[in-house]
């Protein structure tokens, strides 16, 4: 079996033509969607990029394996301890590591492990590709080691190549020269002048008034950032340099299909594409961040087009992306590993028949500390340390009306709260009785002095909300 694992940061599903969007940005993953299965609620469970990726790769929540955050002890995989064999848990039961046991050659093409310093991600794998950007490369730069390690291997079998691009990533990096292919195009109905003049005046990390201070300071050598956002029409500034990059990056991708296609594999090679996190485009009030744990950052395309599988199906069931590792274990007709969290969706891919989560808890520790419970139509979010954010302790959202979550119905809907607050400790308490430890990293954050992003925004006060 050949597995091609597109991991492509940043992306939002929704800025996708094959999840409905206006703007036509990836034609050539939409051409995999229309061969496979397209997921609609499918959620990273620890964000951003290192408690997510780690979640995916250890097959585990970042409760269990102890990644939340992005800088401090947190940022640090728990190790095994007294009870470490001559190979330590990771290296035996990583998601790469399982596939290496099934006889299968694991590869990965990435910069992710430096850029985090999150070693224990390349656990696993037998070959790691490193172009040197730490993040920062652009697909052009990506996309020729990806060439020729298909060139070289692509024709065999039993591989999986995990293959990572950055391009939607914050700031915007899209070549100059590749121009503005959505100028023309109107932006997001719901980003009104109301909205902008709400959004215009707020404060705080990762507010309009933030992106023009950055703009002026660490992304002042990305041009792309270089006009301040001062009227509606200039979100263009933000909403199509994102939708720029994320086209750029399709055409990429078609260049590795087109490589699949020449060696004669592509029918025979299953094609999953995802990504780590979304990314806030107003939502919450909050431009070109990945810094909370609700719809925008956490939910995630997931498209599977798999050999002999369904074909231009959706599933609308709740997963989380470390369900992938058991679902792929049980395609390839294997036994995954006794630390798993997840749960297999096969089903959904060989039947279109769902079979997603009651609930989901999705969590951020890296610039807020917050937990989310992810149920029926509503999106609850409890903060714990709001990040210089403004947010108050209880928030819900009726995804359903309010997919951009513009209208807080906390207070509203205090019986609504209540439910989500019940599965929420119905989830801790599950997951604190299932580790070999008594430490919940997201207290362990706030311990040691809050979120790591929350702590360079610099000269604002801390606001820590404790349950009573």
């Amino acid at each position: 079996m050949r597995i091609l694992y597109l991991d492509l940061d940043s992306l939002r599903p929704d800025h996708l033509g094959c999840y409905g969007y206006h703007r036509n940005t990836s034609p050539n993953i939409d051409s995999i969607a229309k061969e496979g299965v397209t997921f609609t609620n499918y959620y990273c469970s620890d964000a951003p990029c290192l408690p997510s990726r780690s979640a995916l790769m250890s097959g585990r929540f970042g409760i269990h394996n102890g990644v939340v955050g992005h800088g401090g002890t947190t940022a640090d995989m728990r190790r095994d301890g007294v009870n470490r064999e001559f190979n330590d848990r990771l290296g035996m039961e990583s998601l790469p590591a399982i596939l290496r046991q099934a006889a299968m050659k694991t590869a990965s093409i990435s910069t992710f492990s430096e850029r985090h310093s999150a070693w224990t991600f390349n656990a696993g794998f037998q070959e790691v590709f490193n172009v040197g950007g730490r993040g920062h490369e652009t697909a052009e730069q990506v996309l020729p080691v990806a060439l020729k390690w298909l060139e070289d291997n692509g024709k065999a079998e039993n591989w999986f190549l995990h293959l990572n691009f950055w391009d939607p990533h914050t700031p915007y990096r899209t070549p100059d020269s590749y121009g503005n292919p959505f100028g023309n195009e109107p932006l997001p109905e719901w980003l009104t002048e109301e909205v902008f003049e709400l959004h215009r005046n707020k404060k705080g990390q990762h507010s309009i008034e933030d992106m023009n201070a950055l703009a002026k300071s660490q992304y002042n050598g990305h041009i792309r950032h270089n006009r301040p956002i001062e009227k509606h029409d200039d979100l263009r500034v933000i909403i199509d340099n994102y939708d720029a990059a994320v086209h750029y990056l399709d055409e990429h991708l078609g260049r590795v299909f087109s490589k699949l296609e020449q060696l004669g594999v592509m029918e025979d090679t299953a094609i999953i594409i995802s990504a780590d996190h979304g990314e806030n485009l107003g939502e919450l009030g909050i431009y070109s961040e990945h810094g909370t744990a609700d719809e925008a950052t956490c939910r995630i395309p997931m498209i599977i087009r798999w050999p002999g599988g369904m074909r231009g199906a959706m599933d609308h069931g709740l997963h989380y992306h470390l369900d992938l590792a058991p679902t792929l274990a049980s395609m390839l007709n294997f036994k995954g590993a006794p630390s798993w969290d997840g749960e297999s969706y096969a089903d959904a891919i060989l039947e279109e028949h769902s079979s997603g989560r009651e609930y989901l808890v999705i969590s951020q520790c890296a610039h807020v500390c917050q937990r989310s419970v992810r149920f029926r139509e509503w999106l609850y979010i409890r903060t714990y340390h709001d990040g210089y954010h403004g947010f108050p302790k209880e928030m819900l959202f009726d995804l359903k009306h309010d997919p951009y979550e513009q209208h807080n119905l906390a207070e509203e809907c205090k019986e609504i709260c209540k439910e989500a607050v019940y599965l929420l400790n119905e989830w801790h308490d599950s997951m604190m009785g299932s580790m070999d430890c008594d430490i919940d990293p997201l207290w362990t954050v706030l311990k040691e002095g809050g979120p790591y992003h929350a702590k360079e925004y610099a000269n604002s006060s801390i606001h820590i909300i404790y349950d009573e």
